[in-house]
């Protein structure tokens, strides 16, 4: 399929002439023989609606209502004013009791769960001293001595495996404008840690740190702050290079600028506890993504249970699934498999040792960062893989399959466009064109960590299956 179109040029004489110019779609056969006649090419990327999905499209897209509900979804997610205002203990925070955990992505039995998903699990069992020792937290979770639930049936997000225990501290958001809480537990750092699926001395080690001397200082300071905003902070990142999910390195250096001064002045911690607490989040240059991530569930919240929307409020996988939810289908998951991201290893790893793709993390595109953003952090593509022309035109790709463009995350490179921003399940199946991750890749095997970082797309029956569901409800 083509069409012709021109594109205005100023000839010597200064007439107006226009070059012919064709848009491609589909098979390449024409649009080669007209370049290989110098004939100017564009190239887009678009496919037929999938069979079977020609009903539920005309059933969705011509319900009475289906676009108003769409525009007030969106309008409440980028109207959402995320704002950090405590960190608190998950028992506290999220009344986690003992041997109750949380995890990522869609629901999850330990007989189907991963590699680093098991291994985030025996982790925090040794951390909340529900056993001795790997093999014994495992054989405990076998039987069923704990029980889990994904993160974000609390209102809360976790980067990779996502697992929170009890004795774990949580960012605590508030929407001030919606009202909403999310909430997201900190940061360790990269490499050998718990949310990759290690679970080695040095892991349990920096977990009970972080909790005795990371977690009570960051309270002392955000309450003396009072509260942060969130999305002004990420706005102000995005023009410097991030795209808060596989790049925060000017969002972290930023919130540290906020809170240093007061942690510092907080007259309950150590000097010397001050220091350290400091120390570790300015040597993280991933500390702020947790923060960018309970903002993004916060905007993403804000925007569930619109009837009649088709708009996308959660993408999240467990290592195993992935899963996304829609505002107009409540807290029902669509699930499919998890695909392993495409990218750069470390070290000695490869392709054969990564596992399927794992993590609420995909809630920074959901909400129009991350892979949505990529055209804002050129930089990134040396991290996940590719050209810098690749991360503008995978950002572009993005505009075609969302409602709105963000009013307050604009992007320099995109002449200060708004990220794209509001997946669309009708836009999604109508283009075939699916949502960039970009994401980190854990290791298969059980406390490997991280062995890489890359791409990844989400399978497509997941939006189709919510279409479908839609149309039912339609």
């Amino acid at each position: 399929m083509s069409g012709t179109g021109g594109a205005e040029r100023r000839p010597l004489g200064g007439l107006l002439t226009r070059e012919p110019v064709v848009v491609a779609a589909g098979v390449d056969v024409l649009a080669d023989a007209l370049a290989d006649q110098a004939v100017r090419v564009e190239t887009v990327d678009w496919r037929p609606p999938p069979p079977g999905t020609d009903a539920a499209l005309a059933a969705v897209l011509g319900s009475p209502g289906h676009a108003e509900a769409n525009a007030r979804a969106v309008g409440r997610m980028v109207t959402a004013r995320p704002h950090l205002v405590d960190v608190r203990p998950a028992r506290e925070a999220l009344g986690l009791e003992p041997g109750a955990f949380l995890h990522a992505g869609p629901p999850l039995e330990w007989e189907r769960a991963s590699g680093p998903m098991r291994g985030a699990l025996i982790g925090a069992m040794l951390l909340e001293g529900l056993a001795e020792t790997p093999l014994g937290a495992e054989r405990e979770l076998a039987r069923g001595a704990a029980t889990f639930e994904p993160c974000h049936h609390h209102g809360a997000v976790g980067p990779m495996a996502g697992v929170v225990s009890p004795s774990m501290w949580m960012l605590v958001v508030e929407d001030a404008e919606h009202g909403g809480t999310s909430y997201c537990s900190l940061n360790e750092g990269l490499g050998k840690v718990l949310r990759y699926g290690a679970y080695g001395p040095e892991v349990i080690e920096r977990l009970v740190w972080m909790g005795e001397v990371l977690g009570p200082a960051l309270r002392a300071a955000v309450r003396r702050h009072g509260p942060l905003d969130l999305l002004s902070v990420i706005a102000q990142a995005l023009q410097m290079g991030d795209e808060l999910h596989n790049r925060n390195r000017a969002a972290t250096s930023l919130l540290l600028r906020e809170l240093a001064p007061d942690l510092a002045a907080a007259p309950e911690v150590d000097r010397g506890r001050a220091a350290e607490a400091l120390r570790f989040a300015a040597g993280n240059d991933h500390f702020f993504l947790n923060a960018g991530m309970a903002a993004a569930k916060a905007a993403a919240d804000a925007a569930r249970g619109v009837p009649g929307s088709s708009m996308v409020v959660a993408m999240a996988r467990n290592g195993t699934d992935f899963g996304i939810q829609v505002s107009g289908t409540g807290d029902r998951w669509f699930t499919g498999p998890a695909g392993v991201p495409d990218g750069l290893y470390l070290g000695g790893y490869g392709p054969d040792d990564a596992n399927p793709d794992i993590g609420d993390s995909a809630i920074t595109e959901t909400a129009g960062m991350g892979g949505f953003a990529l055209a804002a952090a050129p930089a990134i593509v040396r991290f996940v893989g590719g050209e810098v022309p690749d991360a503008v035109a995978a950002t572009r790709r993005m505009y075609e399959i969302t409602l709105a463009e963000h009013p307050a995350l604009q992007i320099p490179l995109l002449s200060f466009r708004g990220t794209p921003v509001g997946v669309d399940v009708t836009r999604v199946v109508r283009t075939g064109i699916l949502p960039v991750i970009d994401t980190g890749i854990a290791g298969r095997e059980p406390g490997t960590g991280q062995v890489g970082a890359g791409l990844v797309e989400p399978p497509a029956n997941v939006f189709e299956d919510a279409l479908r569901a839609l149309a039912e409800m339609a």
